[in-house]
């Protein structure tokens, strides 16, 4: 079956451009060109992937990722981004978007973020562990994507899930980053470690970590991060 992607952008010389090469690909598209509109259509239409511009009348794109996400819509989204829009970027990727592309960008780069966040999505392992687990003081609910700490509930968006799970499921061996990238991303380019630092910054606060001495999510210098859970004295 195709994969069916909802390209969102207020210039429509770019949605064309952008839709007519995913149609050369074989994807189906559907297109809005305000945040509102884009929010509807991503409720009726249901697609495998947003192309989500941050610059859009009315709603715009930030407002439209946080709407998702607490819809719990964990429909991937790729944010499009100017290059002197390092805030929004960092907000966006907070919100629960799973990559961004900087404007100008490549037609090619487009297409290279949209396969590897859906291969991520399609070829994600078989986990024969159980559906309900616990490790230290975290309880992880596989089937309903949910973490638990100290019979807390945790906040967490998709990809924050993903991450902890990783790193939990890991706890005291040393991931290193390309591997977290390529796990949970779906690419390892070092030009883009800015969003794995983000969800690990996001994941410390939600889990009450602290930044420069953490507990839990320990940072080993030039390799990656390293999990450690509390154990009974």
């Amino acid at each position: 079956m195709k994969k069916k992607i909802l390209v969102v952008d207020d210039e429509e010389s770019l949605v064309r451009l952008i839709t007519y090469n995913l149609n050369k690909e074989g994807y189906t598209t559907v297109s809005a060109y305000d945040g509102t509109t884009a929010l509807e259509t991503a409720r009726r239409e249901n697609p495998d992937l947003v192309i989500l511009d941050l610059m859009l009348p009315g709603m715009d794109g930030l407002d439209v990722c946080r709407q998702m996400r607490s819809e719990h819509i964990y429909t991937p989204i790729i944010i499009l981004t100017a290059k002197d829009e390092e805030i929004d970027k960092v907000v966006g990727l907070e919100l629960g978007a799973d990559d961004y592309v900087t404007k100008p960008f490549s037609v090619r780069e487009l297409l290279a973020r949209i396969k590897a966040v859906l291969r991520r999505q399609q070829d994600l392992p078989e986990n024969d562990l159980p559906t309900i687990r616990t490790v230290g003081n975290f309880t992880i609910k596989t089937e309903s994507y949910e973490i638990f700490m100290d019979d807390k509930r945790l906040d967490l968006t998709l990809k924050e899930y993903e991450l902890l799970e990783v790193l939990l499921n890991n706890q005291g061996r040393v991931l290193k980053r390309d591997y977290l990238l390529e796990a949970l991303w779906g690419y390892s380019v070092e030009a883009n470690t800015r969003v794995l630092d983000v969800h690990i910054s996001k994941l410390r606060e939600k889990i009450g970590d602290n930044t420069r001495e953490p507990n839990y999510i320990k940072t080993v210098r030039g390799l990656g991060y390293k999990f450690e859970v509390k154990t009974d004295v």
